[in-house]
């Protein structure tokens, strides 16, 4: 990593950037991002904004991502739901989905 790389990621960080949770697509680095613009604290590449979205889709299709989806969606049924016996029913279809979850994160 070159120095300029890293005084720019640290300017970036003390003026309210944020890291990023996803690497960079070029290298799997780490980034930070400040309104709008990520930079790689690694290779200093700020991605496409093609490949960003390309690397977006692709995350918001993983399983673990569909079953949290629905995780919510279950949860907003959960709330509107007046009748006990169909509540215990959502419940224990969110306990499975929980569950599954947490084995795919493994």
């Amino acid at each position: 990593m070159s120095e300029n790389i890293r005084k720019k990621a640290i300017e970036m960080l003390l003026s309210g950037a944020t890291l990023l949770s996803e690497p960079c697509p070029y290298c799997k680095g780490v980034r930070v991002m400040k309104d709008g613009d990520a930079l790689c604290v690694n290779c200093g590449k700020s991605p496409d904004k093609e490949i960003e979205k390309q690397s977006q889709k692709i995350e918001s299709d993983t399983p673990v991502k569909k079953l949290e989806e629905k995780l919510q969606s279950m949860t907003n049924e959960l709330s509107k739901e007046k009748d006990p016996e169909k509540q215990q029913i959502i419940l224990k279809s969110i306990n499975l989905l929980i569950d599954t979850i947490s084995k795919l994160k493994k």
